[in-house]
């Protein structure tokens, strides 16, 4: 029996974002609960993009050196990008920004609106050490002139606090572009399919979950490539400033997409080897597919495939 259900897909995150809600509530309060959520998912847009003029992380990084008080989205955001540059000696680095800029990605990934980044920025050589958090008074301070790029870790969060507002549903599917969040059952009452997408044929997927109340983030060289540098795409190893991986893709399982995101962001910039020792390590899931097709996976992740 098909519950009844209600979907919708909007522009935001500089992503397509689609939200599918179940239960037998009227549908005016299922689509008021999909309203919560892009709502929720707009005010993490709105404070930590990079390519906002008005956003807090930019007006952040208007004054390097100086301590900010910042919104608590933004100050968990990079607390969070922080821990994971630190677990992985850098690998991962919220500091990239001023290196994807110099790359071309300077443009809106969903409007094409571009950012003006100043020269000093671009050519920088900083690192996640050359950010400080102050836990007692939620400030930052960038030490260096520096363009923070939270796209692995506050797209994730804006999934989190949308899976939030819609906590109290009989099941729904968020995905914003590779970012996947699904809870309780779909609308024919079964687990959720989530399906991981084929490296090398657009549209066509390449294997296949079913899972239930977790998040599924995939990072893959075939998203978005470089205007100036087309061998390149958007997942670049901050201390070569390349985009160096025997990786194409990888998908991490993990409680909350902020979390799940960073570490497949992370994952994939290790390499395969690397990679699947990081995620062991964590105690999470994951599948890998290498440059060859060739598909690896944790032990956990065996249970989730269909």
């Amino acid at each position: 029996m098909m519950s009844r259900h209600s979907e919708e897909t909007r522009l935001l995150l500089g992503t397509t974002v689609s939200i599918c809600v179940v239960g037998p509530e009227p549908t005016h309060m299922r689509e008021q609960a999909i309203e919560r959520a892009f709502a929720a998912m707009r005010f993490v847009e709105e404070t930590c993009s990079r390519f906002d003029e008005t956003s807090a992380l930019r007006e952040l990084c208007r004054h390097p050196g100086k301590w900010m008080t910042v919104p608590d989205i933004l100050f968990e955001s990079v607390r969070v990008a922080l821990e994971v540059s630190e677990l992985t000696e850098g690998v991962f680095d919220p500091t990239i920004g001023g290196t994807l800029s110099r790359l071309g990605f300077t443009r809106h990934y969903a409007t094409g609106e571009q950012v003006i980044v100043a020269d000093d920025v671009i050519h920088a050589k900083v690192t996640y050490r050359d950010i400080e958090l102050d836990e007692r008074t939620r400030s930052i301070r960038l030490r260096k002139p520096l363009l923070l790029d939270l796209g692995a870790v506050a797209k994730g969060l804006a999934v989190d606090l949308a899976a939030r507002e819609l906590s109290s549903l009989e099941g729904f599917a968020i995905n914003a572009g590779g970012d996947v969040y699904v809870h309780g059952v779909d609308p024919r009452g079964d687990l959720w399919t989530i399906g991981i997408q084929h490296p090398f044929e657009n549209g066509e997927q390449i294997a296949w979950l079913e899972a239930t109340d977790v998040a599924v983030c995939t990072s893959g060289s075939y998203e978005r490539r470089s205007p100036l540098h087309p061998e390149m795409h958007h997942i670049v190893h901050p201390g070569q400033g390349r985009s160096d991986s025997d990786l194409v893709s990888c998908t991490v399982l993990a409680p909350l997409t902020m979390l799940a995101d960073a570490v497949s962001t992370a994952a994939f910039l290790l390499g395969a080897k690397r990679a699947k020792e990081f995620v062991d390590d964590m105690a999470l899931a994951a599948l890998f597919i290498r440059d060859t097709l060739e598909i690896t996976m944790t032990e956990s992740m065996r249970g989730y495939m269909r």
